[in-house]
């Protein structure tokens, strides 16, 4: 009972470093790279090649097609990213994964702990605790999770070599049909438990390697991370805009089709994996043909959705419209995009512009439309105050993470833009119900301190950033031009 209670600590204990070493590795590389990452993106993925080897560079690089995914719903809410270039990222993530196999594969069972991953562990933290922030203390946080990501991978062997001599592999094994079914579901459930995919083929592969499940048995499970995978795309989808969900239902649909294949031509893959291996006279290794395995069916599925790429974007485009985009609803801004600093402050410009333009069209209504009801003017404030209000909230759950100066500054200013135009809402509404009472005294002066406010606001805005083209500059001229063109 002693034995059991132990080899379970381990594998428990194994697990939780290589998560911990995960999350870590790809903390630390995000905060790395910072707001060149925003810069950069568009230029890597202008057209659907490129999108796909970036996904692939950035989930080989942090080692978690999770967070690249997440990421992914995020840059096309922001409206960095079309969706047809976030489709690239999120296939090309897939292909990326692969790397986990690999280094569990080549590496995780032939380096010498206390030699490589420990003086790794020292080297991070030192890093860590002598550059409390900046690039220096993000790079030595990645070196402490690349360290433990092998430590981890180390422990898990144990524990498997010591169930290997404690029990009977028969009783882990289940016949045909039956036991790849069984296998597959419990990759899926390991890896939605984790919510990291890299854990739980790290757990096949070690599995394999140590002869405690055979190798179809292991291919079933390994597809099975595969779909549980989407899970975290799905959860983090949940009440963000309808951009998310598409994005996140174009993983589901490539990872489930890509599992179903997979699992019709099992025994066809592992045959031309045995045939690769034979022609490369290579020695039978169950972690080597897990990690082809995983690198083939993923690089198959790509290679039948590359063509189909534009028509699934726009196919998707139909889908999930204007549910989660009604009035009060910000278009831009959602909960998976405040994990990074540099792509949120896109997404709450783009949210200002947007709050800015339906301002502009209350303006109007509020000035030249002589209706004596006043009440579908007064809603439409209410979703402008609602929407700024999201966006205040937005602003200040952000300024609790490490940001750098740059993105500090910018948050400043579009407080400030927020807040302009809030008040200019409310002042607005003051006008629209003097002029629907007839009581004008006050016009002049409320139209004055309104056009302020707006060259104020759209001065804050190009400080921040160039404005959308669509977003016509809102200057005392053009608001004069605008009643001008109503009275004649």
């Amino acid at each position: 009972m002693g034995e059991i209670v132990a080899l379970a600590g381990a594998g428990i204990g194994g697990l939780g470093l290589f998560i911990l070493a995960i999350g870590l590795m790809t903390e630390g590389l995000k905060a790395a790279a910072g707001s060149s990452l925003r810069r950069n993106l568009t230029t890597w993925t202008n057209t659907p090649l490129r999108g796909i080897f970036s996904g692939f560079l950035m989930t080989a690089i942090v080692q978690s097609s999770s967070a690249v995914t997440v990421a992914s719903l995020g840059f096309v809410n922001a409206g960095l990213l079309s969706l047809r270039q976030v489709l690239g990222i999120i296939f090309g993530a897939n292909i990326g994964t692969t790397m986990t196999g690999w280094l569990v594969a080549v590496l995780g069972f032939h380096l010498n702990v206390e030699a490589f991953a420990l003086p790794l562990v020292g080297i991070g933290m030192a890093l860590k605790l002598t550059q409390q922030q900046g690039r220096l203390a993000a790079l030595g946080q990645t070196l402490v999770g690349f360290g433990l990501f092998f430590i981890g991978i180390g422990v898990l062997k144990d524990a498997f070599d010591g169930v290997m001599q404690t029990f009977s592999v028969s009783q882990f094994s289940a016949d045909g049909l039956t036991g790849i079914f069984v296998y597959l579901l419990i990759g899926i459930v390991i890896t939605v438990l984790t919510q990291s995919s890299s854990a739980s083929i790290a757990i096949t592969i070690t599995a394999a390697a140590s002869g405690l499940i055979e190798l179809y048995s292991a291919g079933a499970m390994v597809i099975g991370a595969n779909i549980g995978t989407t899970s975290t795309a799905a959860f983090a989808a949940i009440g963000a805009t309808s951009a998310a969900k598409r994005a996140a239902a174009a993983q589901v649909i490539f990872n489930l089709g890509t599992a179903a294949i997979a699992l019709l031509i099992l025994p066809l893959l592992f045959y031309f994996i045995d045939v690769i291996s034979n022609a490369l006279a290579l020695t039978a290794d169950p972690a080597l043909s897990l990690a082809l395995f995983h690198t083939i069916f993923n690089f198959m599925g790509l290679l039948l959705v590359y063509p189909f790429i534009g028509k699934l974007a726009g196919w998707l485009e139909k889908r999930f419209r204007r549910r989660d985009e009604a009035d009060a609803k910000p278009r831009y801004l959602d909960n998976n995009i405040a994990q990074t600093p540099a792509l949120a402050t896109n997404a709450l410009l783009n949210e200002l512009i947007a709050v800015q333009g339906r301002f502009v069209m209350l303006y109007q209504s509020a000035v030249y439309n002589k209706h004596d009801d006043i009440r579908p003017f007064q809603r439409q404030a209410r979703v402008i105050e609602a929407l700024l209000q999201q966006v205040s909230k937005f602003i200040v759950n952000l300024e609790t993470a490490a940001l750098s100066d740059e993105t500090t500054a910018q948050l400043a200013i579009m407080m400030r833009v927020s807040n302009y135009l809030e008040d200019c809402t409310q002042a607005t509404d003051m006008l629209a119900s003097h002029l629907a009472n007839r009581e004008t005294l006050g016009e002049r002066a409320l139209e004055q301190q309104l056009r302020s406010y707006l060259i104020e606001v759209y001065g804050y805005i190009q400080q921040t950033t160039t404005p959308n083209d669509a977003v016509e500059p809102i200057t005392q001229e053009t608001l004069q031009q605008r009643k001008d063109q109503i009275k004649d």
